[in-house]
């Protein structure tokens, strides 16, 4: 009964998978970096970055992941030839794939971890400002670590609606899960047996995240 899946054996049904962790891992801490930022900008003193951030932030949100999947593609590579350094079809497909997924991403991180700055009561800024600090010094050394803590399981959240959003990559031909069980599905005549091993495949990725993350949220959280 499971006959279809050696002959999609090792490389190429592990390698899927491993590809959509390379996919969610890279993504991840593109998206944490620049949501950071754009955080940072949504609270910063300086209108234009205000007014960028938020921008930004409604902008990209309101717009389908497959729209800004396939414009990095069509978009990018094809009309403006920005091909991320990669001589390589699959790997210019794989950098592509990543930058639609960190613009996409960074703005539900940059709103988790807004919502963490505003559980930072204003008086420890008021008091970092009374002792010479700077805005930058006074996000880096005191709000931001508050922030990050207290929003552990909103950030677990994004990173599985992330690990799940990987399979849009199979838009321009990144050889991920959902890439592969399509191509199965055309070639195989088990298609509720496959649809359930992939399912399976994703459960096994998302679900220890959360837990993990879940447990780290409950230990590291702050005490108010």
């Amino acid at each position: 009964m499971f006959d279809f899946i050696s002959d999609y054996d090792n490389p190429t049904l592990w390698g899927a998978f491993w590809m959509t962790v390379k996919l969610t891992v890279v993504s991840g801490l593109g998206s944490l970096i620049w949501g950071t930022l754009l955080a940072a900008m949504r609270v910063s003193p300086v209108p234009l970055m205000r007014g960028f951030g938020t921008a930004y932030v409604n902008i990209v949100r309101n717009i389908p992941l497959t729209v800004i999947i396939i414009f990095t593609s069509l978009g990018l590579a094809d009309i403006f030839g920005v091909t991320m350094g990669a001589t390589d079809f699959k790997v210019q497909g794989f950098r592509l794939a990543i930058l639609g997924f960190v613009a996409y991403t960074a703005a539900f991180v940059c709103e988790a971890i807004r919502s963490g700055i505003n559980t930072v009561p204003m008086g420890q800024a008021e008091a970092a400002r009374a002792i010479g600090l700077t805005f930058t010094q006074t996000l880096r050394l005191i709000i931001l670590p508050q922030a990050f803590r207290s929003v552990i399981g909103p950030l677990a959240n994004v990173l599985i609606a992330l690990t799940k959003n990987t399979t849009v990559a199979a838009a321009i031909g990144v050889a991920e899960a959902a890439y592969l069980m399509k191509e199965m599905i055309e070639n195989e005549a088990q298609t509720l047996l496959i649809g359930a091993v992939f399912a399976f495949g994703f459960v096994v990725l998302t679900l220890p995240t959360g837990l993990i993350l879940g447990w780290l949220s409950k230990r590291l959280a702050v005490k108010r």
